[in-house]
């Protein structure tokens, strides 16, 4: 097999590789999906590539800088994806982009049983997970509530108790409006907890997202 050929190849496993990450991603109704990955991988990949061999005469040349270049590229991408509305959302998404883009790297070296490996054991964990998530445990949900008294907002709050885990008002326009960060059980997401909202004395349900 010629270099040329086994460098083709470990490009377009680590294309195939983020595509399938990316899948399931898309799946779920996350922002980073099947492009995302892919190119985070190829990307990867082809750094890695350039890393090892696209300086033969440079004898002083570290070819792990170009790796760890990626790295910090990546942790800049994740953190674009996780800041969203001044909520902390999507880790899980950045985090799989950042192991995405290892496995990109890992390809790029030739190392293709530690990558399928990786794979396997994301797609597991990622999968095995959703499936529990969907009835368990909790999840955040942000509110907007208005009122024209502060005092009905108040209730409104004590009313929620415990699920409130974020909480700020603001007068505008001769309204109060507030703005809540829930944590709701899963499955009484959607229609449980917009039932429980629309029935608060006193106040007006803007927006939930």
């Amino acid at each position: 097999m010629t270099l040329a050929l086994e460098l083709s190849i470990r490009v377009a496993v680590a294309g195939i590789v983020g595509a399938a990450i990316g899948y399931e991603r898309e799946l779920r109704g996350k922002v980073a999906g099947v492009r995302t990955h892919f190119l985070v991988a190829m990307g990867s990949c082809l750094f890695m590539i350039i890393s090892q061999y696209a300086f033969p005469f440079a004898d002083k040349f570290d070819a792990a800088r170009v790796a760890a270049g990626v790295v910090g590229g990546l942790g800049f991408l994740c953190g674009g994806i996780i800041m969203k509305n001044r909520h902390v959302s999507g880790l899980t998404t950045a985090a799989g982009i950042w192991v995405t883009g290892a496995i990109g790297l890992a390809l790029g070296g030739g190392l293709y049983e530690i990558s399928v490996l990786c794979w396997l054991l994301l797609m597991s964990c990622m999968e095995g997970m959703h499936f529990y998530a969907i009835k368990y445990g909790q999840r955040q949900v942000d509110v907007v509530l208005t009122s024209d008294n502060l005092d009905d907002l108040g209730k409104a709050v004590d009313l929620l108790g415990k699920a409130v885990s974020q909480f700020s008002w603001i007068l505008q326009d001769g309204h109060y409006k507030a703005e809540l960060s829930l944590l709701v059980r899963k499955k009484d997401y959607p229609l449980g907890i917009l039932a429980r909202l629309r029935e608060l004395p006193g106040v007006n349900l803007v927006s939930m997202d």
